[in-house]
């Protein structure tokens, strides 16, 4: 069986593999669907390529609020099939497919009126938890509500204004880190023989003379080299890009997406007094105030984006609405001084029908597949939670009868790192004294790389000075930069800033001031020269710089424009339509 292990050479290795011989399937989009759909065709033992024009997970699926979760709000709407779906898919992840990764996470409900509120609230959460209990066959996967008093809601959460409850009540959902269980799936993917190019662009569609899609030709972004990727089938999972893709194959048919955009800011672990999540239900959506071990994320927003799909940014204005929705049940009351980080990533919002409604095409509760032309697949929609469902569908739709005959097996099969998970961290005691690490540091490693925490350690082995932390960033280890290389596919220093140790929003200057200790690790395991590093740090520098500068302003047009004056590492080239 192929390893799991991603890096350069396994990338230009595995990009020339794609193009000798045809693929079942060609796979464009490297977020969580795309991985997922990979995985999903990998495991059924079909011949597929996955590309990404950037690094993986760099569009919206390292930009979400990290749940994954049922959608309580769904209830409000009835939409029942839809919250069963998502919390079946929910327990499949704490329990079996990744464990390590996504981790059960209590949340307060306010309560602002305390018979009627907390009547109709409870059994809202309490059908939550019904669904919960069918979709995973009787296992209690995450604890049950419990309805607490004013005092004892501010026992669990001292920080929430005396005047912002009368009660509240404590449910569960779940959280992950979304860049993680993205290259984590693209892993999976490729121990089972799915081939993984990253920084490799989609430029235009192959077609045989009576116009089906025939597989693409690509450009290695690292090289400038082209070379033709062909596929019985090519399955777009491009996100926002859908529509764009889509022209490429000429064909009448495809998706409609929206662009709407959402943005998160992080403050501090110590700037907020609680030992749960908040869920607050505001004007538009919901807002999320989620615990991580070294901070506090809350969001999101969700309005229209117009400008250029690529680098989204939050506004002023956009931090200015999170903080006046947060300050209205805290009593820290934040200002734009406790800010640590912000990231913004865009919703493809799926529109009604498709282009061309003789087209075949499966429609979901949330999400869409179709054909915009033979040979081609398209799917758009859905959420991170449910990216397995996702995936399934897209692999049966292109396979057609076939499915049939080669049914999705992802279901029952753990991610890397979750395989031995539970035994694993029954070691955690002898991990901690064998290297000299405290629990809190042997937890962290766990909740990264689960049973794959071996590979950490012999790269600590071979050099004991990987176990020390970073002196600018000490919640990760030295190893996790060059495993970020030598395992998870990173080619450049931002691929291991924004997606591996993310520093990119865990600290005040985006990691900045670490770039020269991560280049120190990472430079000799990419074979960077100092010119070559230099060009990098600039590199990164400028887009913190603009990103920084985008804050500042008010208005979307604004912001994009500041943001996109920085040129990327490795643009994109126009599509040849």
């Amino acid at each position: 069986m192929p390893s799991s292990r991603l890096d350069a050479a396994r990338r230009n290795v595995d990009l020339e593999a794609m193009s000798r011989e045809p693929l079942d399937i060609l796979v464009v989009g490297g977020g969580v669907t795309g991985a997922g759909i990979a995985l999903d065709a990998a495991t059924r033992g079909l011949r597929v390529g996955i590309i990404e024009a950037q690094d993986w997970a760099s569009g919206t699926s390292s930009r979400s609020s990290r749940l994954v979760h049922g959608g309580l709000r769904y209830l409000y709407n009835l939409d029942f099939k839809l919250v069963a779906e998502s919390l079946r898919e929910r327990g499949l992840l704490l329990t079996t497919t990744a464990p390590h990764l996504v981790k059960a996470q209590p949340f307060l409900w306010p309560l602002k009126m305390p018979v009627i509120e907390r009547s109709y609230s409870a059994i809202g959460v309490g059908m939550y938890d019904a669904l919960a209990l069918v979709g995973s066959r009787g296992r209690k996967t995450v604890p049950f509500q419990h309805h607490l008093s004013k005092a004892g809601a501010k026992r669990e959460f001292p920080d929430v204004r005396d005047d912002a409850l009368v009660g509240a009540i404590k449910f569960y959902d779940s959280r992950v880190d979304d860049a993680r269980l993205v290259l984590t799936l693209v892993r999976t993917a490729a121990k089972y023989g799915a081939y993984a190019a990253s920084r490799t662009e989609m430029v235009e569609m192959t077609r045989d003379t009576g116009g089906r899609v025939t597989g693409a030709v690509v450009r290695d972004l690292e090289t400038g080299d082209e070379r033709t990727i062909h596929a019985a089938e090519t399955i777009l999972a491009t996100g926002v890009w859908t529509e764009e893709t889509q022209n490429l194959s000429h064909g009448s048919g495809g998706l409609r997406v929206l662009a709407s955009k959402g943005i998160h800011i992080v403050v501090p672990k110590e700037r907020i007094a609680g030992d749960t999540g908040l869920f607050l239900r505001t004007e538009k959506s919901v807002l999320f105030i989620i615990p991580w071990p070294n901070y506090w994320i809350i969001g999101t927003t969700d309005t229209p984006w117009h400008q250029e799909l690529k680098h989204p940014v939050a506004t002023k204005a956009d931090i200015d609405y999170v903080l006046e929705h947060a300050n209205a049940v805290l009593s820290s009351d934040l200002t734009h001084e406790d800010i640590i980080g912000t990231y913004a990533g865009l919703r493809p919002l799926l529109q009604p029908g498709t282009r061309d409604e003789s087209k075949s095409s499966k429609v979901s509760r949330e999400h869409t597949v179709t054909r915009p032309a033979a040979g081609l697949t398209s799917i758009a929609g859905g959420k991170l939670t449910t990216y397995r469902v996702m995936a399934e569908d897209a692999v049966d739709f292109a396979i057609g009868p076939r499915a049939k005959n080669l049914p999705s097996a992802t279901e029952t099969t753990p991610l890397v790192g979750a395989e031995g998970y539970h035994a694993v961290v029954r070691s955690a005691g002898r991990i901690a004294r064998a290297y000299g690490w405290d629990a809190d540091r042997v937890e962290h490693l766990m909740n990264r790389y689960g049973s794959a925490i071996d590979e950490v350690t012999a790269l600590v082995d071979a050099d004991p000075e990987l176990g020390e932390p970073l002196r600018s960033a000490p919640t990760y280890l030295k190893a996790e930069v060059a495993y970020a290389v030598t395992h998870e596919g990173a080619l450049h220093l931002e691929d291991i800033l924004r997606h591996r140790v993310r520093l990119s929003f865990e600290h005040r200057d985006r990691g900045v001031g670490a770039l020269d200790e991560i280049a120190a690790i990472a430079a000799p395991l990419l074979g960077m020269d100092e010119a070559h590093v230099a060009r990098e740090v600039e590199s990164y520098w400028a887009a913190c710089a603009a990103e920084d500068a985008a804050e500042l302003v008010e208005s979307d047009a604004q912001a994009s424009a500041v943001r996109n004056e920085v040129e990327d590492l490795l643009p994109l080239i126009p599509l040849r339509e």
